[in-house]
């Protein structure tokens, strides 16, 4: 059996991938430095078909409604993502989908506000995951989507505060307690009310998604917290000492691959998550090198700055086996986007 990749080679791996990706349009042109100089070459032999050994399911997000499943099913998806209704509704749904022959894995409950001056601001926002909870339970989900909280005016929520542009971000933080300590490399004094806010963020999230675990274990369903573009747990090291913090089966990763393009390659998260991520938002981002900030927009799958084959090997190395559901990309009809999921999980 052949040994696992750890995660230093992976990169210099996929490293020397992306650039042979991006010589003359491919793999062979990389192979073939003859090609464009007027040099007579062989044409390269055509690269032999990729193999897995994982395997991971389709998914789209869904209100649902038996005509929304239907037309899902017949683009080819295996299942759907819904969300949080009332149990008893969410049985009902369950009895369809599966006549269907669709599968409801998971609960979008989206973002809470466990961070908020206002205790019964967040003990609302803990209620209202509870029913996500319950929710998928009904479904014959094993996962809820969690957004612990939100720091910032970015938001157009709260106070503003200020925060590093996004290539800045030199992350050094207390191994014990997950608490920022340094968050770039030059004057750090500026950006002391944002490291205050964000270790408040991560000891009241903590807080608070703890008291959820006996429902989650009561309920079989996993805590799956995601990460967005809140500058929150911002780097792939932090957001894993942060999920891994619970030290409970029932808290995970739901990682969403668009939201993170900003901060690290998405198969740097992919690998310092490794066996955390249970659950994967499809989405690409495209980055412009020419903003300030570092920032970009959002864009349909397959047409941003996401280096879709080297994420696929990613998932192979840390043995990922589940759920990838498309989140946006509603420019392109079903059948399109299940193509384009095709071509990502064939590693293409």
């Amino acid at each position: 059996m052949t040994p696992p990749i750890n995660r230093r080679e992976f990169i210099a791996a996929s490293t020397a991938l992306a650039a042979g990706l991006s010589v003359g349009g491919g793999a062979a042109a990389a192979q073939n430095p003859g090609r464009g100089t007027g040099a007579q070459t062989a044409p390269a032999a055509p690269a032999a078909p990729l193999t897995f050994k994982t395997r991971q399911r389709k998914a789209l997000i869904a209100r649902p409604t038996e005509e929304e499943l239907t037309q899902i099913k017949a683009a080819g998806f295996d299942g759907v993502e819904g969300r949080v209704m009332p149990p008893d509704d969410a049985a009902k749904m369950r009895v369809v989908a599966e006549k269907i022959g669709l599968r409801i894995h998971s609960v979008t409950r989206g973002w809470a506000e466990f961070n908020s001056a206002d205790t019964s601001v967040a003990q609302k926002t803990f209620e209202v995951t509870e029913g996500a909870l319950r929710t998928a339970e009904a479904f014959g989900a094993d996962a809820i989507l969690l957004v612990p909280c939100w720091i910032g005016a970015r938001q157009g929520r709260g106070t503003p505060v200020t925060m590093p542009r996004d290539w800045e971000y030199q992350i050094e933080f207390d191994e014990k307690t997950g608490h920022l300590t340094r968050v770039v490399y030059n004057d750090n004094a500026r950006f002391a009310e944002y490291i205050k806010v964000h270790n408040h963020a991560t000891d009241t999230s903590r807080e608070w998604v703890r008291r959820l675990i006996p429902l989650a274990e009561k309920t079989k369903v996993i805590v799956a917290l995601e990460n967005v573009t809140n500058h929150l747990w911002v780097k792939p090291d932090l957001f894993s000492h942060f999920v891994r913090s619970f030290q409970s089966p029932w808290v995970k990763a739901y990682f969403d691959i668009g939201n993170h393009v900003r901060f690290a390659p998405p198969e740097q998260w992919i690998l310092a998550l490794g066996d955390q991520t249970v659950r994967i938002h499809v989405k690409d981002y495209k980055l412009d090198p020419a903003d300030p900030n570092g920032m970009g927009q959002g864009v349909n799958i397959r047409e941003g700055s996401v280096r879709w084959p080297v994420l696929r090997q990613a998932l192979e190395s840390v043995n990922f086996n589940g759920w990838m559901t498309i989140e946006g990309s509603g420019s392109l009809s079903m059948a399109e986007r299940s193509q384009r999921l095709d071509q990502i999980i064939a590693g293409v």
